[in-house]
């Protein structure tokens, strides 16, 4: 079951779009995401769900406040009728590109590449190396729903967005926070392949995973690679890859591609690594990227992997 318990905002630490980042007064972290609950102020006292610090959870050691007790309403305009987080007490009328007067995306892809990533550390690989070897055209990333729903937890999306080496940031399902929002991914790759030459595809950040057979996150590899061919794209597989990690099933190819790949209906592109230098490239871009921990020098394979897929984009 949830906790939640009340605490008093001790200090500002951090601010962007649609997030800050708050000390509490009983010496604990916190996240707003300001697009739900509106900002918070020194001083202000805040429900604050704590669960999943309380679980030891991969949440970074941050809880997330649930409402500000400071004020009695707040509210802004709605971009649309569109529900997210629908039928929960954050529902937000996000609105959806698709129901923007004028919006007409697409009716297919026309041979657009789209890269299908299993890791949200995955997209900055991919990201690099296609600016790298194609750094006139435009590239896209399509947020999924699988793992993160806030676009704006994300440092790694940020970052890139920032440094120009994502052009575009659609949020599909029930993710939200992009700078376009979609209904779901099928859609959400049109609407990416509007404005794009390429669209990556991925979860956000706290994939979850359970080592059975079928049950994690990136399954849904298998489901984004069959869209993206069904709607005339090139399907690329960013494998997931590593040398270091102590679980059998994911040393060599992990059994998240595999199994993805043997329940997609498609036989999409699994690129092999080339002589791109990933981490250096991510290097020059100041670009801190980990897989569980592990940076390019502990787990190399990660990044060759994840950047070939980007490479083979840029080819295409």
């Amino acid at each position: 079951m949830p906790r939640f318990a009340t605490a008093v905002v001790a200090e500002l630490l951090a601010e962007r779009s649609g997030l800050q980042r708050v000390r509490l007064d009983d010496g604990r972290r916190a996240y707003v995401l300001t697009q739900l609950i509106g900002p918070v102020a020194l001083g202000d006292r805040v429900v604050v769900n704590s669960t999943a610090v309380d679980l030891g959870l991969g949440t970074g050691g941050w809880d997330v406040v649930h409402w500000n007790l400071s004020r009695d309403e707040w509210g802004e305009p709605s971009p649309g009728h569109v529900m997210k987080l629908r039928y929960t007490s954050l529902q937000v009328d996000t609105g959806v590109a698709e129901e923007v007067d004028g919006f007409a995306p697409p009716d297919d892809l026309g041979g657009t590449p789209v890269v299908a990533c299993a890791l949200h550390s995955q997209v900055a690989c991919v990201a690099v190396a296609f600016k790298h070897l194609a750094p006139e055209r435009r590239l896209a990333y399509v947020m999924t729903d699988s793992a993160a729903l806030p676009l704006a937890l994300s440092d790694l999306v940020f970052d890139l967005r920032d440094k120009g080496l994502l052009d575009r940031t659609v949020t599909a399902g029930q993710a939200f926070g992009g700078e376009q929002e979609a209904v779901n991914v099928p859609s959400a790759l049109l609407v990416a392949a509007a404005e794009a030459d390429a669209i990556v595809v991925g979860p956000g950040p706290g994939v979850v995973g359970t080592g059975t057979r079928l049950g994690f996150s990136p399954l849904e590899v298998a489901s984004v690679v069959d869209a993206v061919a069904a709607l005339g794209g090139t399907p690329i597989v960013a494998v997931r890859w590593s040398d270091a990690d102590p679980r059998e099933r994911h040393r060599g190819t992990s059994h998240h591609t595999t199994t993805a790949l043997a329940l997609a209906h498609t036989t999409p592109i699994v690129p092999e690594p080339t002589d791109l230098d990933v981490p250096a490239l991510l290097a020059a871009a100041g670009l801190t990227v980990t897989t569980m921990g592990r940076g390019p020098d502990e787990d190399p394979g990660f990044y060759a992997r994840a950047g070939a897929a980007g490479a083979a984009a840029a080819a295409r």
